[in-house]
């Protein structure tokens, strides 16, 4: 029987200040807490799990009987982004920061850029996305610039109206930055972020964002899989966050309606190895908008999707539920948070009540789905297949 491991990521689905918050300028960030006082909030089955059981979750009411092994994770690595945090849920940790750039990419950066794709820039300041389009889309469609943003993560994001730029010359572009943000100005990822008119008039980004990521500074679990002839299968923006690396297969989704449909059809499908899903409206729809009805009737619309999902569930599957860091929508900041994350372990093999404390470390989640397909990988953290196997 083939072992197949279900690795969801909520993304930013964090569950309280890490130790080192304030250093970050997140003291006090707990996105769970947050969503938990929505009255759109219900998740009955990560209840059921121990969601509500994990050190120190002090918010909704804890089971009596859990499902699941769980525990509260911590992030080593020195970062509060999707890029540095999926590696270390891979297995790698990262000692140094990702370049970030509160004031906009310095002139030569943005001159260089321009002479290499023959446009201007336009904005070049951390901005939010809906509103960057929405203050310089006009700007854009009359002169064709291109609109240059960042945020308070490792980012280069290039906005472009499709019927200026067309998807395809906008990923070129994304390509040209990529290839000249290196040493110093290495980003953890250009964004392509292409947009179109509304009937009202107004602008909006459509689903054919694209990430150029980093490649990944060592060999993730994802590599050690694919050598191991298994199956690595990257739901939405996993392929991107690796650079393909170590990915099998690539399905992409552009929103948790659509990667939840197409984990469904795999979880239908005989595969022997690694499902790796993120789902991310999370953080890009609620979480950065400070939208906390609207992170709490997401979270509830992935847990009633696991009514359905569960039942596919086969005898030696695992499914592991967790999240690379936060995005409090219910403080002031529009940015990640330096959070602690939830890590729900669930399965036929896999025991229930079992509270695993505090881990010290993303990087055991990797190392246990490498242990537990029998591929042999030393991450950063070790392995807890047995503290979980019953």
């Amino acid at each position: 029987m083939n072992k197949r491991v279900f690795l969801i990521v909520l993304d930013s689905f964090g569950i309280g200040e890490m130790p080192d918050a304030e250093k970050f300028g997140d003291k006090g960030s707990n996105t769970l807490k947050s969503v938990s006082a929505s009255d759109k909030f219900r998740i009955p089955n990560m209840a059921s799990m121990g969601l509500f059981n994990i050190d120190d979750v002090n918010c909704c009411t804890p089971c009596e009987r859990p499902l699941a092994s769980f525990a509260k994770v911590m992030e080593k690595s020195n970062g509060k982004d999707t890029t540095i945090g999926h590696w270390e849920i891979a297995g790698v940790e990262s000692e140094n920061p990702l370049p970030v750039y509160p004031d906009g990419f310095p002139a030569d950066v943005i001159e260089k850029y321009e002479q290499l794709t023959g446009r201007k820039v336009l904005c070049n300041k951390p901005y939010s996305g809906t509103q960057v389009i929405a203050e310089y889309g006009r700007q854009h469609m009359e002169s064709g610039d291109l609109i240059v943003y960042t945020s308070a993560d490792s980012v280069f994001q290039v906005a472009a109206h499709e019927d200026i730029v067309p998807v395809e010359k906008l990923y070129e572009y994304c390509q040209i930055a990529r290839d000249l943000l290196v040493g110093e100005h290495a980003v953890g990822r250009i964004i392509a972020r292409p947009f179109v008119t509304a009937a009202d008039g107004s602008f909006v980004r459509t689903t054919n964002r694209h990430d150029y990521s980093l490649k990944p500074p060592k060999k993730t679990v994802l590599d050690y899989i694919k050598a191991a002839d298994k199956d690595v299968i990257g739901v939405g923006k996993i392929y991107d966050i690796f650079d393909g690396e170590g990915v099998t297969e690539k399905v992409k989704t552009g929103t948790n309606d659509i990667g939840m449909r197409e984990s469904l059809k795999l979880a239908d499908r005989d595969f022997n190895g690694l499902c790796f899903i993120n789902l991310v409206d999370f953080d890009s729809m609620y979480g950065h908008r400070n939208d906390i009805d609207g992170y709490a009737n997401a979270l509830s619309e992935f847990d009633l999707w696991l009514n359905d999902f569960l039942p596919k569930l086969r005898k030696d599957d695992m499914l592991i539920i967790t999240a690379d860091h936060g995005c409090d929508p219910g403080t002031e900041s529009t940015d990640h948070s330096r959070e602690c994350v939830p890590l729900l372990i669930y399965g036929e093999n896999i025991k229930t009540d079992n509270n695993l404390g505090i881990l010290n470390g993303f990087a055991h989640i990797g190392a246990t789905v490498a242990d537990y397909l029998g591929v042999e990988y030393k991450a950063d953290a070790p392995s807890i297949l047995d503290k979980i196997i019953k």
